[in-house]
């Protein structure tokens, strides 16, 4: 199956198109992004989850700027294929997310299959937005949480590393409708 959906920032200033393939034994998110959050900047990403939605291949780069290529095998190890190295501080992620898209919290949630009312702690994978760079460009781990509102419908994101909270909203594939205050879906 394959999805293709756009967001706009809140704003509606920049703009991205994503596209989603799900196959019986993985699932692809592929998109580009015009970004306005915190600086204006390009972006292209291509995210490969194995059928249980973790992460295990992500290429990111910012137009004219920073590149990565990183793996994970799917139990929590991940290394910088670049330089064929362990990225230790990551141990224990199943997830990516970046922050120059929404398409990313389809992962954890997918992978957790929560009940309704049930929340998750997880540490994820994450790819800061270009004012965010300090040193060597790779993900960092931080600490979030998930908490299912509504059965495949609606859940509470909480960024815990950065005291930040949203409830979701998300269609009937897995992916964010609107994120208040962050992006918004751009047609149907």
């Amino acid at each position: 199956m394959k999805t293709t959906v756009r967001w706009c920032d809140w704003e509606m200033q920049g703009l991205e198109f994503c596209t989603l393939i799900q196959e019986p034994n993985m699932l692809l998110l592929e998109g580009v992004v015009v970004g306005t959050r915190e600086s204006r900047y390009g972006a292209y990403y291509r995210v490969q989850a194995d059928s249980e939605f973790r992460t295990r291949k992500v290429d990111f780069s910012y137009v004219g700027g920073s590149t990565l290529h990183v793996e994970s095998d799917g139990n929590g190890h991940w290394t910088d294929t670049v330089n064929n190295t362990p990225i230790v501080s990551l141990e224990g992620c199943f997830d990516v997310d970046i922050g120059v898209t929404p398409a990313t919290n389809m992962l954890p949630i997918k992978r957790l299959g929560l009940a309704e009312n049930e929340s998750r702690h997880i540490r994820a994978a994450y790819i800061p937005l270009p004012s965010q760079i300090d040193g060597a460009f790779l993900p960092r781990s931080v600490e979030q949480r998930y908490t299912c509102l509504k059965a495949d419908k609606r859940y509470r994101y909480e960024g815990i590393f950065r005291d930040f909270s949203a409830e979701l909203e998300f269609d009937e594939n897995g992916l964010v409708i609107d994120y208040p205050d962050t992006f918004r879906r751009v047609g149907t």
